[in-house]
């Protein structure tokens, strides 16, 4: 009998971490989702302050409008950055309610098909940019703690968001609350014995939900004329002691761009890509985790939906009996033909012919730091630090290991040598700038390296080597283009820019696609400058002479084979393409019905990159088309 499935015969040894969706998907499971809850203050005081605003802008913009502005930006970049995280929005000293415990005075905003806390949709977005216009209408805003009344709005919001965090497991899941306010003392009208027992039951209930794993966060929006007071109230509820009561630096006064950059920061944390066990000697471990620090923004991967339902397509594999049709359960054990016969491995045997490392960090001794060259990395490293699971002499054991260690890493397909380089802790003005841990580096492989003297050289082996003029005109050069104090952070990818705006259009079905400004572009005007000119001008003169003519060069003349078979490829696809209606395939979602050579000649006619799978490249198409 034999059995239909989706395997080919030479994929039996493949491991799943060769696959690139297959890594994603690791990483996602690994690193913890997030469930976040707003919640925002909507008492008449939150639409009566005012903060300042733009010198152009006389009227002034109220806390509320920057709550709502706040949460409605970060929804958008964690719609795209983090889709599987969940929100919900909750609104405490309102008019209306409407929670899972029927309390009073809070009021969780939500769409139809959405649960209270789920994952962010395009509706949600939408509908919350209208909110602020027919708050008052649908949902209304009151003192929700106001003297002679038992009702505690805050206790209230506080127990319903803790309701909304309730799924999920605080192992694999960060849960938090963050409170948008500019009341500093909430119980500032209650006085007595009923304010005391108010506070009391209010901060007892943060506490419970601390305990249960939840952080509770303060986004505090200040008076114009008077600083917010952490001390009065919030200091207890959210932990405040000693040095972080006096670090902590209210938000008074600033304007709607510093409170969405304060936010921001806050909302994106850092996340841990893998948890490892760092193996010393003779059973001693070490539990750390590992951090991305940089790494490269690519567009996110292709969702499959189903046609009718707009849902996620789920893929499930079957076996199927070739002789009867039958559905079978999947075997036990799998087979490989070798020389007319079928090689039997059960799953277990297959593993362990599959495993060559144990994918934990182990210890393999200590190297100078001289030894290490700075080509030997490779790709972005990662950072390393103790996990709080973790016990205190795991943390002494691992400032002992702090410094230069070379360790073998990697998962059972791909082990590796790493290199531990250990970074000090770095405190400026009271705060962590740098924190201490150790970089983990990827070590290359001996035909990983490439040597630069083979490549240039010519046909007599000889390499021509710059001069000590030629080098004193090139690091003059750079020195007067060097840019100051420059990050790879200021510079956005405008094609990613792009892409992404053109999807925010069509999910909120805007009518204009907002121009994206390309910051990688030359600084002309910079370049311009005399000096730079001059150093520009010597350099080249150095180089290539007085007598240098750009468009008589040698070999501009006389283009090379490679050259004259790229041109002759362009100038094929050019006239390919022009035999396909590129817009109305796209409009009809035909393109995937092309195949990859066919897509290619778009790519190459409008000078694309061609590289990537089938639906990268129509993905790069549609970009590129404003689809």
């Amino acid at each position: 009998m034999d059995l239909d499935g989706d395997d080919n015969d030479n994929d039996i040894f493949r491991d799943d971490e060769d696959d690139p969706q297959a890594q994603l998907s690791l990483l996602e499971n690994e690193s913890s989702k997030e469930y976040v809850v707003y919640l925002v203050d909507a008492s008449p005081k939150m639409f009566s302050t005012t903060c300042p605003a733009e010198e152009d802008d006389q009227n002034g913009e109220t806390h509320f409008h920057i709550a709502i502005s706040c949460i409605s930006q970060t929804l958008e970049s964690q719609i795209i950055n983090r889709s599987y995280d969940q929100v919900a929005i909750c609104f405490f000293n309102t008019r209306e309610k409407n929670n899972l415990q029927d309390l009073n005075s809070v009021f969780v905003f939500n769409v139809p098909e959405r649960e209270f806390l789920d994952r962010p949709t395009a509706r949600l977005i939408k509908e919350f940019y209208q909110l602020e216009e027919s708050f008052s209408k649908i949902i209304g805003s009151q003192h929700g703690i106001v003297s002679g009344t038992r009702e505690n709005s805050l206790y209230n919001a506080i127990w319903a968001a803790q309701a909304l965090l309730r799924k999920g497991s605080a192992k694999t899941v960060d849960k938090r609350i963050l409170l948008f306010t500019n009341d500093d003392d909430p119980f500032g009208s209650i006085k007595g014995a009923v304010k005391s027992d108010m506070t009391r039951m209010t901060l007892q209930r943060a506490k419970d939900a601390q305990d249960l794993g939840i952080s509770i966060e303060l986004l505090p929006l200040s008076h114009p004329d008077e600083v917010f007071n952490v001390s009065q109230f919030y200091a207890d509820l959210i932990g405040l002691e000693g040095d972080d009561l006096v670090d902590f630096m209210p938000s008074a006064g600033k304007k709607l761009e510093d409170m969405k950059d304060q936010l921001r920061k806050r909302m994106f944390t850092k996340r841990i890509v893998k948890r490892l066990k760092f193996m010393i000697v003779n059973g001693i471990s070490i539990e750390l985790n590992s951090y991305a620090l940089i790494r490269p923004t690519v567009p996110g991967a292709i969702t499959w939906l189903d046609s009718v339902t707009n849902h996620p397509l789920k893929i499930e594999r079957t076996f199927i009996c070739v002789d009867t049709g039958a559905l079978v359960e999947e075997p036990t054990k799998r087979f490989l033909p070798y020389k007319n016969q079928n090689i039997i491995f059960s799953m277990k045997q297959l593993s362990e012919i599959k495993r060559v490392s144990t994918g934990h960090l182990h210890l393999l001794g200590f190297k100078p730091l001289s030894c290490l060259r700075d080509y030997y990395n490779l790709k972005p490293s990662t950072f390393l630090y103790p996990s709080d699971e973790g016990t205190d002499s795991s943390m002494c054991m691992f400032i002992a290991l702090h410094s230069f260690a070379v360790a073998f890493s990697g998962s059972s397909s791909r082990p590796q040598l790493v290199a531990l380089i250990a970074q000090e802790e770095v405190i400026q003005s009271g705060g962590q700038i740098e924190p201490p841990g150790m970089h983990m580096i990827y070590l290359p492989y001996s035909d990983d390296i490439r040597f630069v003297e083979e490549r240039y050289s010519d046909t007599s082996g000889m390499v021509n080597i710059a001069s000590d003029d030629q080098i004193k005109k090139a690091a003059n050069l750079i020195k007067r283009i060097d840019l100051k104090d420059f990050s790879v952070c200021q510079i956005s990818n405008p094609a990613l820019q792009r892409h992404y705006a053109v999807l925010q259009a069509l999910a909120l079905e805007e009518d204009d696609i907002p121009e994206m400004k390309d910051e990688s572009l030359p600084d002309e005007e910079g370049l311009a400058r005399p000096g730079v000119v001059r150093a520009l001008e010597e350099f080249k003169t150095s180089v290539y002479g007085d007598n240098y003519d750009e468009e008589n060069e040698p070999g501009t003349e006389k283009p090379t084979e490679a050259s004259k078979k790229r041109k002759a490829n362009a100038e094929f696809a050019t006239k390919e393409c022009e035999n396909y209606d590129w817009g109305d395939l796209a409009d009809t979602g035909k393109l995937k019905d092309l195949t990859v050579v066919e897509l290619k000649y778009y790519l190459t006619a409008h000078n694309l990159p061609v590289s990537g799978k089938k639906e990268a490249i129509i993905s790069r198409i549609l970009t590129h088309m404003a689809k």
